[in-house]
């Protein structure tokens, strides 16, 4: 269906680039009318000036030197004409070529819409047994359809950029929390380390502290021993 529409929108198109292309060759064709005739309305200008310049040689040859000044003027301005006259009949050819151009790719233009013109009567089957009033508005809808796919596209492209991006963004982050963790595992173990350490410190001032206070417990008993024999000494 899509590309039957595309086809009839590429219809569309064909038809009004014939119409335009017809309107071009009838303006082509009523200038080169226009240009036919003012090149033989150009043609009986020369003529006539022809002959008044032959009579006019004819009737003022006075001198020799006159008639070679008007005759020198003559053949300038008959070289002037044939350079127009040429110029015409090449700008003359280039039209004819032009319109030949045109005339051809309207037949061309014509054919292809001949070729759709099947999906030109489906369109308008279509407005006949819908709520669309005629042919440009179902091509409106089909554009709108068109910028409203393309728009939702471009958003979920847009959401897929945004989710990739999200996706990397949280590999870092996971990426840093799994470096984060494993240096605070490695800073766990070192202070593990340092409180074995400092609990195997801590039980060997314990058992020097207990050698101590029995060594006080001793000294306390001979220093008791020693006084009551200073008494039993002084009784």
């Amino acid at each position: 269906e899509e590309d039957s529409t595309n086809s009839f929108i590429c219809m569309m198109k064909k038809m009004k680039e014939v119409r335009l292309m017809e309107k071009v060759v009838e303006e082509t064709e009523e200038a080169f009318v226009e240009r036919m005739e003012a090149i033989a309305e150009q043609w009986r200008d020369l003529h006539t000036r022809r002959a008044q310049l032959k009579a006019h040689v004819v009737t003022c040859g006075t001198t020799v030197k006159e008639n070679e000044r008007l005759r020198t003027q003559a053949l300038k301005r008959a070289k002037e004409e044939k350079e127009e006259n040429m110029k015409k009949e090449s700008e003359l050819l280039r039209a004819r070529k032009e319109l030949e151009a045109l005339r051809k790719q309207h037949q061309k233009l014509s054919k292809k819409l001949l070729k759709y013109s099947l999906f030109k009567r489906y369109l308008e089957d279509v407005v006949e047994n819908s709520q669309f009033r005629d042919i440009e508005d179902v091509l409106s809808y089909y554009k709108a359809l068109v910028r409203t796919r393309k728009d939702l596209l471009q958003s979920q492209w847009c959401h897929r950029q945004m989710m990739e991006q999200g996706k990397v963004l949280q590999q870092q982050i996971k990426a840093e929390k799994e470096a984060e963790m494993l240096q605070c595992k490695n800073d766990l173990v070192q202070l593990k380390e340092s409180f074995d350490r400092a609990q195997g410190n801590i039980r060997q001032w314990e058992d020097r502290w207990a050698e101590v206070q029995d060594r006080a417990a001793r000294k306390a008993t001979e220093l008791k021993s020693l006084n009551m024999a200073i008494q039993s000494l002084f009784q």
